[in-house]
């Protein structure tokens, strides 16, 4: 697949391997089974909150949910979670995909609240480069990687509010509206999948 012209010289790939203590605990896949990327934020207000959240055991299996590769707002990137390993990111799709984390606060502290749903936080241009930096790595290193998401695109689930229960609310609206999709997608050559 050709790549479209990239705008800017991709940034420098830097990424520091931070394994979550479960990850031996996570099944295993091969590589070319990974066809696509989702992007996430953390809905959290910093980094710390959300490795907290996802050391956290959630299932019988001993692991938890989070994806495999955060992404700060200053572009730090970690990796917490290999790719050959299937992460809990994404509800259906986690066995053909790897996720991508962006702090960001999003809905927090209450994501589920009616009154409570704008999601305001722009992301930084580092946070942004660091990402399309990302990307076009993975694509350098998964065979079959050739789309891309929002975890709002494949989660879909509207629930009652937690404030009104009268109301519906987006379970997911990560990575929300203020993510730039025109700009990551014009510098990476993945197609956006929107089910």
């Amino acid at each position: 697949m050709s790549h479209p012209s990239r705008t800017t010289p991709p940034a420098p790939l830097q990424v520091k391997a931070a394994p979550l203590p479960y990850v031996s605990l996570l099944e295993h896949r091969l590589l070319t089974q990974i066809d696509l990327v989702v992007i996430h934020c953390t809905e959290l207000p910093d980094l710390a909150m959300a490795r907290e959240f996802a050391e956290t055991v959630r299932y019988a299996s001993g692991t938890g949910n989070s994806g495999h590769w955060y992404v700060d707002r200053d572009g730090h990137t970690q990796a917490w979670v290999p790719p050959e390993r299937i992460a809990h990111h994404v509800r259906g799709w986690n066995l053909r995909s790897v996720g991508i984390e962006l702090v960001n606060r999003g809905r927090h502290p209450h994501w589920l609240h009616a009154r409570h749903q704008a999601m305001d936080v722009p992301y930084p241009d580092a946070q942004i480069a660091a990402l399309v930096a990302l990307l076009q790595d993975l694509q350098a290193r998964l065979p079959a990687l050739r789309l891309i998401a929002g975890h709002q695109d494949l989660d879909t689930e509207q629930v009652p509010a937690e404030d009104d229960p009268g109301v519906l609310v987006a379970r997911k609206q990560d990575p929300g509206p203020l993510f730039p999709w025109e700009r990551v997608l014009a510098q990476v050559g993945l197609e956006r999948l929107v089910p």
